[in-house]
């Protein structure tokens, strides 16, 4: 069975005196999730509006995809394919890691 969606993601930068806020924003059609992020410019480091920008969106992009992870644990639970431990969105599963 094929199905196919298309998720739409914005994301909105704010930039004043020195700290940039994102918002992403996803709509599937059935919900909408918000995502935020904030980077702040050292008063010592030169300012790059756009590097303010990538770690902006960056951050609030990881904070939705969060949220999203969370909602589909919730969904699995939900139907009894409950996951093994909490996912983090972070590091290595076990079967990934490298070899030392």
């Amino acid at each position: 069975m094929t199905h196919a969606e298309e998720w739409r993601v914005d994301l909105y930068l704010v930039e004043e005196d020195g700290t940039t806020r994102a918002r992403a924003v996803l709509d599937n059609g059935r919900t909408t999730m918000t995502g935020s992020g904030r980077a702040r410019c050292n008063p010592q480091d030169v300012d790059v509006p756009a590097i303010g920008d990538e770690l902006a969106a960056s951050r609030a992009m990881r904070d939705l995809s969060a949220q999203l992870m969370r909602a589909a644990d919730r969904d699995l639970a939900a139907v009894g394919a409950v996951p093994a431990p909490p996912r983090t969105g972070y590091g290595w599963p076990d079967d990934a890691r490298p070899e030392k």
